[in-house]
């Protein structure tokens, strides 16, 4: 019979691309978390930097470091699904090369999950710049549903966690951008009562000026390819919520 260890088991889900820069910090933060009881896999989505170098002198420190490579880029999307296909955890929780968590965050994460019979939490971050200076922390709404998030996407990625237990595997669709939040779309057609909210920040979200993110029409145009092709929403709904999006938006941009 499997002990507790072995069953609460986290599988951290890395993808990596040219991530000399910022991959030790991440890996840093994982290495140094309070809960031990975790795996990191990393998928390498083609990187031409020292990226991988980093990770193998990681590998040496511990086993618990793994390292996929991929022939041909594929996306951030393609590169996460790898991990979670060969992830041998029961939680899945996810941290981009460029993040970073805070020392207890997978700690109080998972208890919080156990305590409250959750299969999906996530919790605040706060967003800091590419020479690590803090900035603005970002709280999510108290609740979170289907509905609310065809609207917007308010589950930071570097946050979430979910419980293979309740959900099964759950992989991202893989196209280039906002595959997190299609993901999550999916699993809240499926969860009602068993998602909860850690109302702390317990990692920081890197913002690079060069990062897909950054592109504020390009994400509206893949929020509104994330409502058709994941939120399976109508093609009026869904013009009706880019709308909603693109004009929120544009009011954060100017305020």
């Amino acid at each position: 019979m499997k002990d507790n260890i072995n069953i609460n088991k986290v599988s951290i889900i890395t993808p990596s691309y040219n991530s000399e820069e910022f991959i030790s910090a991440t890996i840093e933060g994982i290495i140094n978390q309070t809960y031990t009881n975790w795996e990191l896999l990393i998928t390498d989505d083609g990187s031409s930097d020292k990226t991988i170098d980093i990770i193998k002198e990681y590998q040496q420190k511990t086993t618990k470091i793994k390292l996929f490579q991929l022939k041909k880029n594929g996306g951030a999307g393609i590169a996460r699904n790898n991990s979670i296909k060969n992830a041998s955890g029961r939680f899945i929780a996810f941290c981009d090369s460029d993040d970073v968590w805070k020392y207890d965050k997978l700690d109080k994460q998972v208890n919080f999950m156990l305590k409250n019979s959750l299969s999906f939490t996530y919790s605040a971050y706060q967003k800091m710049n590419e020479q690590g200076v803090k900035g603005a922390k970002i709280f999510p709404p108290k609740k979170t549903t289907f509905n609310s998030l065809l609207k917007s996407c308010t589950i930071g990625c570097l946050t979430a966690i979910y419980d293979t237990n309740v959900l099964g595997k759950r992989y991202m669709p893989t196209i280039r951008k906002r595959q997190d939040y299609g993901l999550w779309l999916t699993i809240f057609k499926d969860i009602k009562h068993t998602v909860g909210i850690y109302d702390e920040v317990l990692a920081f979200y890197r913002v690079r000026s060069n990062s897909i993110s950054s592109n504020k029409f390009k994400a509206a145009v893949y929020h509104y390819r994330v409502l058709r092709e994941c939120g399976e929403v109508s093609f009026l709904n869904s013009i009706y919520l880019f709308l909603h999006y693109s004009i929120k938006g544009l009011f954060k941009y100017f305020k």
